[in-house]
Order: structure tokens, then C-alpha cells, then sequence
């Protein structure tokens, strides 16, 4: 069966996912950027976003599994939008015209509405589902590829504790946040579940990755 996967998913050292104050002009509240910058500084990124140079070495190859193998993708409310988009018809996410995940996108929403195809072969679906059912739904899109599960925290924390997720990329970042959203609330036990292997970086952030026992 095609997998689950999670990747790049940037945490700091208290466990916090995203920051305090969400809003429209703050996409990850009070913690900014900060959480992502290990990323922005990869020759991944930089060609993603048609800039020269990046670097190369670990946290390049780490960036690189976000892409090859996902037909799929499933994300929060959070992560398509601002506290309240749910209210601006014309709202179709962060990411411009042609969003940067070129397959079919299923957003978690209380607030459902018709789906938006987007340039560059994305196309958002809003579904008030369970994560089960929204992982049955993305697999079916998906063409026998597998799923990534983008985020925010909140939807990466409900798929590990329904154990839908196989494998789980975070990136722990040198930071105290202090408040926001944490991921791992409420997962006690989760290691037994999954082998758990840490991999530090000179660029000084810590690679988890988390693989379901037995695939």
C-alpha cells in the first residue's frame, strides 16, 4: 500500500510546530521564519524558488524526500490559510497561481467549499472528514504513489495518534518558542510503534526520523 509520509516539518527545541498569533500578515505567528530557515538556506529550496546557489550537504539531501513518490497531499486549515479564510471567497491559499504541490491537495476544513484547480496541476479539495477517511480519499487520488501529510502540527499530531502516518521527518530547530501549537502532546508511547533515528547537522539543527516497525 503506498505510504504516508512527512517531511521537512520544522519544530523548536520545546516542541512547538508553529507559533503564537496567527493571522494573515504572520502566517506562523510570533515565530516567523525562524523555524524554516535551515530549509531556505538548501540549494532545494533556492531552486524551487528559481534563486541561485543554496547549500548542498545534509540538510540539502534531508529537503530533497519531500518531493519524489507523493501523488498526493493533505493539509490543516491552517496551513491553506489565515484564521478566517474561510469567510473570503476569493482566498485560494499562500501560495499564488501555480502552488508549489502539482498534485490533487485535501484541505482538513470545518468550513467546506468547492474544489479549486489551481496552475501546475494542483487542484484543492476542502473536506470536513476524519484523518482516515481524508487518507482514503488522497490515496484514491493519489495513482498508487503516496501521501504526504503537510501539516500544521495539529494535523500531523491527529494522524500519529490514529498511527496513520509511516514515515515522519521532523527537524528540530535550535530555537525556544515558548508557546503556539506543539506537536507531540498527548502521543505518549509513540516510539513503540515506530524506529526512531536522530541525525545532527552542522548547519545545527537535528534531522528525527520516524518509520512505522515492520515496512
Amino acid at each position: 500500500m503506498p505510504l504516508a509520509r512527512v517531511h521537512n516539518f520544522s519544530i523548536s527545541l520545546d516542541g512547538f510546530g508553529t507559533g503564537e498569533g496567527l493571522s494573515r500578515e504572520a502566517p506562523f505567528g510570533h515565530a516567523g521564519e525562524r523555524l524554516h530557515e535551515w530549509m531556505f538556506a538548501t540549494r532545494f529550496w533556492h531552486e524551487m524558488t528559481r534563486q541561485p546557489g543554496g547549500t548542498r550537504g545534509l540538510d540539502d539531501a534531508f529537503a530533497r524526500q519531500h518531493t519524489p513518490g507523493i501523488g498526493a497531499e493533505i493539509m490543516g486549515a491552517g496551513k491553506f490559510g489565515y484564521p478566517g479564510w474561510h469567510t473570503d471567497p476569493e482566498w485560494k491559499g499562500w501560495w499564488g497561481p501555480n502552488p508549489p504541490f502539482h498534485t490533487p491537495t485535501f484541505v482538513l476544513t470545518h468550513h467546506p467549499r468547492p474544489s479549486i484547480e489551481m496552475e501546475g496541476g494542483t487542484t484543492f479539495h476542502f473536506l470536513d472528514v476524519s484523518p482516515a477517511e481524508a487518507l482514503d480519499a488522497a490515496r484514491e487520488a493519489a495513482g498508487g504513489q503516496d501521501v504526504r501529510i503537510g501539516g500544521g502540527p495539529t494535523v500531523v499530531r491527529d494522524f500519529l495518534a490514529a498511527r496513520l502516518i509511516d514515515h515522519l521527518h521532523v527537524t528540530v530547530t535550535p530555537i525556544l518558542l515558548g508557546r503556539g501549537i506543539r506537536l507531540w502532546d498527548a502521543l505518549e508511547g509513540l516510539e513503540e510503534d515506530y524506529e526512531v533515528e536522530a541525525t545532527s547537522s552542522p548547519g545545527g539543527v537535528t534531522h528525527l526520523t520516524l518509520t512505522r516497525k515492520g515496512l
